[in-house]
């Protein structure tokens, strides 16, 4: 399921359940206490479902809330500093960058056990995460 958003809202997943915030950030439900996960993507990304769905699956695990934001344009992957899709950020910062990477509208590799993939490991996303 692609996530809809309004200009500047959120669309995130608590376990299965689709929670949303508005454009203000305000958000009424109660969740465990945990990091902030974004997964930041461009729609035409062919691994951003890929890494939402292992992401999720980590973060319902425990309880976690996933928020998702659509990176439409090249000024704007720059000044959130997007490192090419899909950018897993957990407390606003991303775990799985060297910090040689470019910024921009690209497609993004892992480095994962098997070799270069589109999303990381369920493994590697729960390691993050533990």
């Amino acid at each position: 399921m692609t996530p809809t958003l309004a200009s500047g809202a959120y669309i995130g997943r608590l376990g299965g359940l689709l929670t949303s915030t508005n454009a203000g950030g305000s958000y009424t439900g109660h969740v465990r206490d945990g990091p902030t996960i974004e997964l930041l993507y461009f729609p035409d990304c062919p691994n951003w479902q890929l890494a939402s769905d292992r992401l999720d699956e980590v973060a319902s695990d425990r309880g976690l809330v996933v928020t998702y934001r659509v990176i439409s344009t090249a000024a704007e992957a720059e000044r959130v500093k997007f490192r090419g899709s899909p950018t897993i950020l957990i407390d606003g910062c991303d775990p799985f960058a060297s910090g040689d990477e470019p910024f921009g509208l690209s497609c993004r590799l892992y480095q994962t056990p098997a070799g270069m993939a589109g999303a990381p490991t369920v493994e590697q996303l729960g390691a993050v995460l533990a």
